[in-house]
């Protein structure tokens, strides 16, 4: 029973996350957020947009936004190929009373799931807090490996939440 117990306090302490990768970094986006993994679909552009919002796509009926995190990060541009996919995922917007909004997110590829615990896991080194990272929320250390854990509700700001929630709704 106490083994039981141990287990599950460990579990609790323990998150899974989804590890994409960019530029041969990886990051790590906790797998609650995720509610698909799909290939690249076909981008329909709206114009007056910023360069990072790609567009959007018809998936199952529900249009959802696309984000370009290579842009929206600043890394250097890279074409779409077989690996490109777009991780769907399901943000609650805390100042509209818990709205969800789904945005997808293109990045160069996933490579796993993986479980990581709160030991393994260290708040962003001083020097890298003062650069513009508000969408990054830790280090993971797995292994040998180093994943850098996204904050992404916050890779958007409310303005751009917004921008995106009246695409979604067909309104402009």
């Amino acid at each position: 029973m106490a083994e039981l117990k141990t287990r599950e306090k460990a579990n609790k302490e323990e998150q899974q996350l989804v590890v994409l990768q960019m530029a041969d970094e990886e990051y790590g986006i906790p797998i609650l957020q995720v509610q698909e993994i799909i290939p690249a679909a076909e981008i329909t552009r709206i114009p007056n947009l910023p360069d990072f919002i790609e567009g959007v796509i018809n998936l199952r009926g529900r249009i959802i936004p696309v984000i370009d995190l290579r842009k929206r990060f600043g890394l250097q541009v890279k074409g779409k190929d077989d690996k490109t996919r777009i991780v769907i995922t399901e943000i609650i917007d805390q100042n509209q009373s818990a709205e969800e909004q789904s945005i997808g997110f293109m990045v160069d590829s996933i490579s796993e799931v993986i479980r990581v615990s709160r030991e393994q896991v260290d708040p962003l080194p001083p020097a890298l807090s003062r650069i513009k990272s508000e969408y990054l929320n830790g280090i993971a250390k797995y292994g040998k490996r180093i994943v850098i854990l996204l904050e992404i509700r916050k890779v958007l700001n409310d303005l751009e939440k917004i921008t995106l929630e009246k695409i979604q709704k067909g309104g402009q």
